[in-house]
């Protein structure tokens, strides 16, 4: 059997992860891997994180199993981070699952048990695993315009003519914040009339918020998912704890659907409950517990959304430094987008000639889309980075 299996394609961003560990020079600057780092290339443990892993550890009693949607207080406190009081809590349903990917593809096969015939409109670009997801799945996937290549920006003109080809109980999928890999994000006058376009159309919108709180804050990263859920008949969010809890390794997120007319808040529970069964029976509760802890402990929750708030600055100085450099450098302003994009990801424009010349030239490692982690900067690498881009003549 085993010999008629197919070499699968590699990971880009693992083999990424791999060159540059293998890389022997000292001076090498990795902005490819998608996680958090300070200043000093570290991916700390939050210190509300911390405190909470240490106050179960005195306090837990029992390893036993939770639910099959995981334990409801993560669920209840998880809801109100994202939503907020912009829908009723009995219009939701949600599940607990492993990490954001883990909703992301619960959130497809949902999809799929409810309308196989539903195409996936996904924005060109996007994260590459919601790609490879649906092709594993064998569900259709249409691409809609997003970046602007010239302007580094939201070209919403033709998101909005592409998604005009979309068909009733279609499903459209958008990024809630910090758009991965481009860095550019909608307005809330965009994202008012995506919502227009969706009800219009009776299309089903999909909304994978992984970077709460790195872009412009909590409640206003969520402002977009939050018009959605409220306006819209029907909603899937995928959410993520990895990046604003700094928690990557415990596989922490959320499935939610939000019903707003038709009353199957119960059916919706059950299906979520039906599909965790399938895939892997009860979901992982470490990482859910140590968020339910911060976040419904008043001095643990002020504690992390200060810390959250100095990552976010932080990567905001990092933008502005960065900018300001290639200004100097180049005597344009044509890397203003890079202060203007938001999270942790700017997708630079350059081609993949360049993104080589940058590696090999400078050592600076990040994706062939020229997709960069600003995270992955600190006040001292920032110059190099600048020299490297005008260098390879970007």
């Amino acid at each position: 059997m085993f010999e008629s299996l197919k070499e699968q394609p590699a990971d880009k961003i693992l083999m990424l992860m791999q060159a540059f560990k293998e890389d022997p020079r000292e001076q090498k600057i990795d902005l490819g891997v998608g996680v958090y780092k300070d200043a000093s290339g570290n991916t700390p443990v939050m210190r509300a994180i911390k405190a909470a892993e240490k106050k179960l550890w005195e306090q837990e009693t029992t390893k036993s199993y939770t639910g099959l949607a995981g334990d409801p207080a993560y669920g209840d406190a998880m809801i109100a981070l994202v939503l907020g009081d912009s829908v009723p809590r009995a219009n939701v349903s949600a599940a607990a699952t492993p990490g954001g990917t883990g909703a992301v593809r619960q959130g497809f096969d949902l999809v799929k048990m409810a309308n196989p015939a539903a195409k996936v409109w996904v924005s060109d670009p996007t994260w590459p695993n919601h790609l490879s997801i649906l092709k594993h799945m064998q569900m259709e996937t249409v691409l809609y315009r997003y970046f602007d290549n010239e302007t580094r920006g939201v070209d919403f003109d033709g998101m909005m003519a592409d998604l005009e080809k979309a068909e009733k109980g279609d499903v459209v999928l958008v990024h809630g914040c910090c758009h991965n890999p481009t860095g550019a994000n909608l307005n809330m006058a965009q994202w008012k009339d995506l919502v227009a376009l969706l009800n219009r159309k009776g299309l089903i919108p999909m909304v994978d918020i992984a970077y709460q709180g790195f872009g412009d804050g909590l409640d206003e990263d969520a402002q977009g998912v939050r018009l959605i859920a409220s306006s819209c008949p029907e909603t899937i969010i995928a959410a993520s704890c990895s990046k604003n809890f700094g928690i990557y390794r415990e596989r922490t997120g959320l499935l939610m659907t939000v019903a707003n007319e038709n009353g199957n808040q119960k059916l919706n529970q059950g299906t979520l409950n039906y599909l965790n069964r399938q895939n892997y029976s009860f979901p992982p509760d470490h990482g859910a517990r140590l968020v339910t802890m911060v976040l419904t402990d008043p001095e643990l929750r002020a504690d992390w959304a200060a810390e959250l708030e100095e990552v976010r600055l932080s990567m905001l100085g990092l933008r502005e430094q960065l900018a300001a450099e290639l200004q100097r450098l180049s005597g344009s302003d044509r890397f203003a987008f890079i202060a203007q994009h938001r999270g942790m990801f700017s997708r630079l424009g350059a081609s993949p000639e360049q993104v080589e010349k940058m590696r090999a030239d400078s050592g600076i490692y990040m994706v062939g889309d020229s997709r960069l982690n600003i995270a992955g900067l600190n006040k001292t690498t920032v110059p190099i980075l600048a020299k490297a881009i005008i260098d390879a003549g970007v």
